[in-house]
């Protein structure tokens, strides 16, 4: 039988139904996904043997739960993953505000309304999709807002005295009942405000203005914080810390093979794009090293972090530079230069907080030392490591290519060059190609070039070669040539 074709209270007691708390309903749900070995949390990479195995004991245990980090950890998506683990429908009286349960009716109007029609009260039916409520808590929310207050339009429409209990509106958390309820940036919420939880959590009641009603409230709490705000902007009282059952800290991606998954899954890519960027998976790699060196830079504000946020929104705009370029050469489909990554840039600067070094350098000079440590970074896990100190008369796998450049003007790598020049271009450097041949002779042909691109870039970075930006390009040069020509 379809349990939605079930329309009143004498239909549900005749099927046999039986009540059941919210929490108890998450980890009945959660005990038969574990058994059977399913995916709860799907879609949330690096969290397999940390954060989501305490996530699932504290909804084992029946808990109320913080998730504390940094920002862009996740925080909420687990949140609203957890509505997988409700019933797919779950019944309550029809009208109710609070979504009572029909067996264990808490407000006065659904105990009335079953006294006055017994089994033929109506009930309707609650997706699990509809049993999920979020605020963000900001200075300005009130106890109104989240419990209630006496409502005088009420009380004059239905002629009451505000004595009354039926004059009371309910605010967000009652009318949560039943279902999950996430605080997001619980600090943020004033104290007194975060005070007026306390009952609610511990003792099931609630009070507005003087009335205080004994509703035992079935909601899965769920809140989430950033430790910054604890020295930052506010904290999260001690008594309500108390209250909270499990604390659960949340981290950033420990590889760049994860940070790689996620970043390609959150990235919001026109099926355009796909089709006419091919994306080198070493360009993957700086993209993802960045994030890693803005976490550890010392122009970096550590405390708050660098979400997750930053490599998407780089990823988008690496492939909308590779696009334009294509767009106006007339080309059908093109390749990732590491060039491009000057367009990553205004993704960078506007995700990073600067401590007081970098803001004296600039948002900009520091997104462009994040890319060139992460080239720096990547470098010696595909070519031979370059010292910083070496004899002068020590041969190098690189000497042969230095050369070149110092019997060269200059060698220049135009933004808008077609793939065909662009190729040419880096193939005429004979001790190039014969590096990548000695060291990484199976790379394919199409990743080939982003990699002879980051040989030039990372000798940069080791102060071997020196590079110029152009309003339209890139230039590079031998270090001491110039110099020694001039003379």
């Amino acid at each position: 039988m379809n349990i939605q074709n079930i329309k009143t209270l004498g239909q549900l007691k005749k099927a046999g139904y039986q009540s059941k708390s919210i929490k108890d309903e998450l980890r009945d749900n959660l005990i038969e996904k574990i058994k059977k070995n399913a995916n709860v949390f799907e879609g949330v990479w690096g969290y397999e043997h940390s954060v989501i195995p305490e996530l699932e004991r504290a909804i084992l245990s029946r808990h109320n739960i913080n998730l504390l980090g940094l920002r862009g950890q996740a925080k909420t998506r687990l949140a609203r993953l957890m509505v997988k683990l409700l019933d797919e429908y779950v019944p309550y009286i029809a009208g109710s505000e609070i979504h009572d349960d029909p067996l264990k009716p808490l407000s006065r109007y659904a105990i009335e309304l079953i006294k006055e029609k017994g089994g033929d009260t109506p009930i309707t039916w609650l997706h699990r999709e509809e049993r999920f409520y979020e605020k963000l808590a900001t200075p300005d929310v009130t106890v109104a807002d989240l419990i209630g207050d006496v409502d005088p339009i009420k009380a004059a429409n239905l002629k009451l005295s505000y004595a009354d209990d039926r004059v009371i509106h309910f605010g967000m958390i009652p009318r949560a009942n039943r279902c999950i309820f996430v605080i997001n940036e619980l600090p943020d919420l004033q104290a007194r405000i975060q005070v007026s939880l306390f009952n609610i959590l511990q003792e099931g009641d609630i009070q507005i203005r003087g009335f205080k009603l004994r509703l035992n409230l079935d909601v899965q709490f769920l809140f989430t914080a950033n430790p910054e705000d604890y020295t930052n902007r506010g904290s999260i009282v001690t008594p309500l810390k108390d209250r909270i059952g499990s604390q659960i800290l949340t981290h950033y991606p420990e590889d760049i093979a994860i940070a790689k998954k996620i970043t390609k899954q959150e990235a919001q890519l026109d099926d355009r794009q796909a089709e006419t960027v091919f994306v080198p998976e070493m360009a993957m790699d700086v993209l993802e090293q960045i994030s890693f060196e803005a976490r550890d830079s010392e122009y970096v504000d550590a405390k708050s972090g660098v979400s997750a946020r930053m490599s998407i929104t780089a990823f988008e705009n690496l492939l909308s530079t590779a696009e334009r370029r294509a767009l106006k050469s007339g080309a059908g489909e093109t390749a990732v230069r590491l060039s491009d990554f000057t367009g990553v840039v205004p993704a960078i600067t506007g995700k990073i907080e600067l401590v007081y070094e970098g803001e004296q350098e600039g948002s900009g000079f520091v997104a462009e030392t994040l890319i060139e440590e992460a080239i720096k970074t990547l470098f010696p896990t595909l070519f031979p490591k370059i010292n910083k100190l070496e004899r002068k008369d020590a041969e190098t796998p690189y000497d042969d290519l230095i050369s070149w450049f110092f019997d060269q003007e200059g060698f220049e790598l135009f933004d808008e060059d077609s793939d065909t020049v662009y190729q040419e271009k880096l193939d005429s450097i004979a001790p190039l190609r014969q590096l990548l041949k000695d060291h990484l002779p199976d790379l394919d042909k199409k990743e080939s070039y982003f990699v002879m691109e980051l040989v030039l870039w990372g000798l940069v970075a080791h102060k071997k070669l020196s590079k110029y930006r152009m309003s339209d390009g890139v230039r590079f040069k031998d270090l001491y040539g110039s110099y020694i020509s001039g003379l």
